[in-house]
């Protein structure tokens, strides 16, 4: 595993750039990721699907499949990525600091 460091803090990531533990998430990753991600400024909009990504991770130890993300966020998933260009698997999960997804997200 490698660690980035970023604004003081240190994260344990796997190979693809994913957040070993989501208890180690803060401000800070996302702001990481953000940067990495190319997201110029993150809106209410990006902090809906963080925050619905977390909270059904929190519920069921593994991120929605799109049409469920779609679904509890109200956004289109044209519009998600949109919001995030490298997609709700790899772009939204990655900010919220979920690991990385298995299925079809």
């Amino acid at each position: 595993m490698a660690t980035v460091e970023f604004e003081g803090n240190s994260f344990t990531v796997d190979e693809d750039g994913f957040i070993d533990n989501f208890t180690s998430w803060n401000n800070s990753w996302v702001k990481y990721v953000k940067t990495q991600e190319g997201i110029d400024e993150l809106t209410k909009e990006h902090w809906d699907v963080i925050n619905v990504l977390q909270d059904y991770y929190k519920k069921n130890g593994i991120a929605p499949m799109v049409r469920i993300l779609s679904k509890l966020t109200g956004f289109k998933l044209k519009h998600i990525y949109e919001l995030f260009p490298s997609g709700p698997g790899k772009g939204a999960c990655k900010m919220a600091g979920l690991p990385k997804p298995t299925g079809c997200v």
